[in-house]
């Protein structure tokens, strides 16, 4: 039995994975008790270039910080699809941007939803990250295999506490509207 759960977050600089990853690791390890770490990579160009954010959630010690077997993977450009579709395993959850991505075979469960079309629907592409953690916030409450995903008080906790102020509402919005999207 697996004893930690493992999430990739991917897609191009610039579409906030870094700042998810930092919000579920803390919300894993400041308000659930957890060990959680979350590693960052991303190409020499900040924005355009690929982008993760790796995050490892256990109840027991992390020995080594890395993803392994992705349970859940967050894929937002056709790269990060490409790149993972054929790499996670037949259990475990390849979510995606449907507006922007082209599907093709998966190893896994591969779902979509409309991201970017919510984004500009909310009026700012720059909250497309919130409604991505707002669907798996809901998706890792609904699968066994990501158990150890953080609960939606817990992302939303942590959320509060990594955006400004000015941006705080708008986040919180988008959170709640990828949250109802599933």
């Amino acid at each position: 039995m697996k004893t930690r759960t493992e999430i990739v977050l991917a897609g191009v600089g610039g579409q906030g994975l870094i700042l998810i990853g930092k919000i579920v690791g803390e919300a894993a390890a400041l308000f659930e008790g957890k060990n959680a770490v979350q590693t960052q990579s991303y190409g020499v160009a900040s924005r355009g270039g690929f982008s993760k954010s790796e995050i490892v959630i256990s109840n027991e010690e992390v020995a080594y910080p890395e993803v392994l077997e992705p349970d859940l993977v967050l894929a937002l450009s056709q790269q990060s699809y490409d790149m993972y579709r054929s790499k996670i395993g037949k259990d475990s959850l390849l979510v995606y941007d449907s507006d922007t991505i082209r599907q093709g075979e998966c190893s896994g469960i591969a779902l979509g939803y409309p991201i970017t079309s919510t984004a500009v629907n909310l009026h700012n592409l720059k909250i497309l990250n919130m409604i991505a953690l707002g669907i798996l916030a809901r998706l890792g409450a609904s699968r066994s295999n990501i158990a150890d995903f953080p609960s939606y008080n817990s992302l939303k906790k942590s959320l509060e506490q990594n955006t400004p102020a000015q941006y705080r509402n708008l986040n919180l919005e988008a959170f709640e509207r990828g949250f109802k999207m599933v």
